[in-house]
């Protein structure tokens, strides 16, 4: 499942966003901000959608949009186990997937062009985590920290 989530800043790029993954034929969920409000606040949203991809991460992705994206993985980043990055590239789209095994994209609603937010989330979606040894033991490193903090 495909989680999503957007204050004022990336409301207008998540709707767009949800009509991709339709066509795509994923499955998601929309956990706000179900209409515009420019007094709502991203800390709400990235906090619900990071606690429904951690725990099945494996199946579960995270798409989180404000202004710049930072705020959102900021937050996101809070809840043990999300891996969250801040894309603003197709490689970085790759690499934080391959590399990292990130859980959650963060896009800019500003500073991203309709098809560069479409082609960084393609890849983010189709790329798989490499398990090459040095990036299983890095990302088990992240894990062991959080769990013994």
């Amino acid at each position: 499942m495909i989680y999503l989530g957007a204050d004022h800043g990336g409301f207008e790029l998540k709707e767009k966003i949800k009509t991709w993954l339709e066509e795509w034929g994923e499955a998601y969920e929309d956990l706000g901000n179900k209409i515009f409000d420019l007094r709502d606040d991203y800390p709400e949203f990235a906090f619900e959608v990071a606690k429904k991809v951690v725990g099945n991460d494996e199946v579960n992705r995270g798409i989180l949009i404000c202004r710049s994206a930072v705020g959102m993985i900021i937050a996101a980043n809070k809840i043990g186990g999300a891996r969250g990055a801040a894309i603003y590239d197709e490689e970085m789209a790759r690499l934080s997937r391959e590399h990292n095994n990130a859980n959650i994209i963060g896009l800019s609603g500003n500073r991203l062009s309709e098809q560069e937010a479409k082609n960084i989330l393609k890849i983010f979606l189709e790329t798989e985590f490499s398990k090459d040894e040095r990036h299983k033991r890095r990302v088990g490193q992240i894990t062991e920290f959080e769990e013994n903090k």
